[in-house]
């Protein structure tokens, strides 16, 4: 599916940038963007739209003043030069908050957000369909790969990169683990040592503090045992 998208700012600049991120995520479409959020409300009243990139100063109305008139269903996304009104912007169940200029990779984690919220939101929410439907997009070398969660086996930390292991290929991603686990849906991912972070669908034994996947034994830490047994086996 497509997730529409709109942009509201009033530097022509600061939309050319979010633009550009966009273009790199082929089920995203742009379906306008505005210099003022007034001349935006009609479109946004309308329901069709997924996501809204919404800065916060400008002339005609500030931008969190208009975000408490939309929907409460309305995902926002603050793009600000401006780190100060970000506990504001979260009592207002924003999605996310990006700084100005926005780095590639920041961008990149908030695509990963609307995606996985825009899937539930359209009733994608069994563990089934969701692990066959959801992707996350990681800059591997130069370019974006789209991992879909289902092919994903393991997550492996190596100090300023991680490796992610799939069914089909290994890719080496200057990202930290911590980061990325947080990307991935809790419902069937976990962190169970400092390094690792497994899919719990793709576990085929567990042996003392070793969990097997595919033909890989990996250790869980001493800190994460009790949890991470409790999920596994599915103990409550």
């Amino acid at each position: 599916m497509k997730i529409k998208c709109v942009i509201i700012d009033d530097e022509p600049l600061a939309i050319k940038v979010v633009e550009n991120h966009l273009k790199e995520f082929q089920n995203f479409e742009i379906i306008q963007t505005f210099n003022n959020p007034i001349d935006a409300l009609p479109l946004l009243e309308g329901g069709k739209i997924d996501v809204l990139f919404l800065d916060i100063n400008m002339p005609k109305m500030n931008g969190l003043d208009f975000a408490k008139t939309l929907n409460s269903k309305t995902n926002v996304i603050i793009t600000t030069a401006y780190r100060e009104y970000a506990v504001e912007s979260y009592d207002l169940n924003v999605l996310d908050y990006l700084v100005k200029p926005i780095p590639f990779n920041r961008f990149l984690k908030a695509i990963n957000k609307i995606t996985q919220k825009v899937y539930l939101q359209n009733g994608i929410n069994k563990d089934d369909e969701l692990n066959k439907d959801s992707f996350i997009f990681l800059k591997v070398d130069k370019k974006l790969v789209k991992i879909k969660f289902e092919n994903i086996l393991y997550v492996e930390s190596l100090k300023d990169y991680i490796k992610v292991f799939t069914t089909t290929d290994n890719y080496l991603v200057h990202k930290s683990l911590t980061s990325v686990t947080e990307e991935l849906p809790d419902h069937n991912f976990i962190r169970i040592h400092r390094s690792y972070t497994i899919a719990i669908d793709k576990v085929k034994s567990i042996e003392g503090n070793l969990v097997e996947i595919g033909t890989t034994k990996i250790p869980i830490g001493r800190k994460y045992v009790n949890h991470a047994k409790r999920i596994i086996l599915n103990i409550d």
